[in-house]
């Protein structure tokens, strides 16, 4: 990342075990900021096998307020071409295999979802796109699919027949994390290639994608600097209380072990005396 400084890595243990990687902190645009590479260095997890509690709770730990995540996905619309970058502010969850709350044992809280991206992030990079001349279209759809294989050609069609806009296989459990850790959270979502409901896409080379994979980086390292310049000070949206009204459980029931294991999050809510 290009301007990154006083850059130092960090581990975190988390009660959820070990996040994907060793967390790159620094400073950029005066702002403290960490990076991770949600499928570790390398390219060496699945999208199954990341464990998406232990990262959105190491971030956490190392007081994140805001993240913003970039992915590479697959168009689902003939509009969103490669190369362009489309800021999601809706998801359909096509994932069966993988954990997406921090609660249970004991201790339950439901968070509202209506929205699950913040607007405030998702304009910082909306702006950050357009001052870095980056095609960047906010709002649309992103389906979190299950993965590794990518879609049918009838289930990509099926998915165009819902009004989907793009296809990955990451973002939908961070969001559902990230707002029960009250972090705010918006997609970067780098097109690739259309899936493999365009007709021609099975003639798309690994070196196509690849070369585009490169320019899609290129660009995001400038649009998240530009992002995180413009990003306001304080938060003034609800991600930051998104837990104040969602726990249900009495809390004389609360096993002592999930509240140890969840204070970091839910702490400032259960330890309040009651006010008469």
């Amino acid at each position: 990342m290009p301007g990154l400084t006083a850059v130092r890595e960090e581990r975190v243990d988390t009660p959820f075990g070990e996040p994907s990687d060793a967390f790159v902190l620094g400073e950029l645009e005066g702002r403290k900021v960490a990076f991770l590479a949600r499928h570790g260095r390398g390219h060496r997890l699945l999208p199954s096998e990341l464990n998406f509690r232990a990262n959105i709770y190491a971030m956490k730990k190392l007081g994140v307020e805001r993240i913003i995540s970039v992915s590479a996905v697959g168009s689902l619309k003939e509009e969103h071409k490669p190369t362009d970058f489309v800021i999601p502010d809706q998801f359909i969850d096509r994932t069966f295999h993988r954990v997406s709350t921090f609660f249970g044992d004991g201790l339950v809280a439901h968070v509202a979802f209506g929205d699950p991206v913040c607007a405030t992030v998702g304009k910082a990079v909306a702006d950050g796109c357009a001052r870095e001349g980056v095609v960047g279209k906010s709002g649309g759809t992103y389906v979190c699919m299950e993965g590794p294989q990518f879609s049918t050609r009838a289930e990509s069609n099926l998915y165009r027949s819902w009004g989907a806009d793009v296809i990955g296989m990451t973002n939908l459990q961070e969001a559902k994390l990230a707002r029960e850790a009250e972090i705010c959270y918006a997609t970067v979502a780098m097109v690739t290639d259309y899936d493999c409901w365009y007709e021609g896409h099975d003639d798309v080379t690994v070196e196509q994608i690849v070369a585009v994979l490169h320019q899609n980086a290129a660009n995001a390292c400038k649009v998240v600097k530009a992002a995180v310049a413009a990003m306001p000070r304080e938060r003034k949206c609800g991600c930051a209380s998104a837990l104040e009204h969602a726990i249900l459980t009495d809390r004389k029931l609360i096993p002592a072990e999930t509240k140890a294991r969840l204070d970091l999050l839910v702490g400032k809510y259960l330890n309040e005396s009651v006010k008469v």
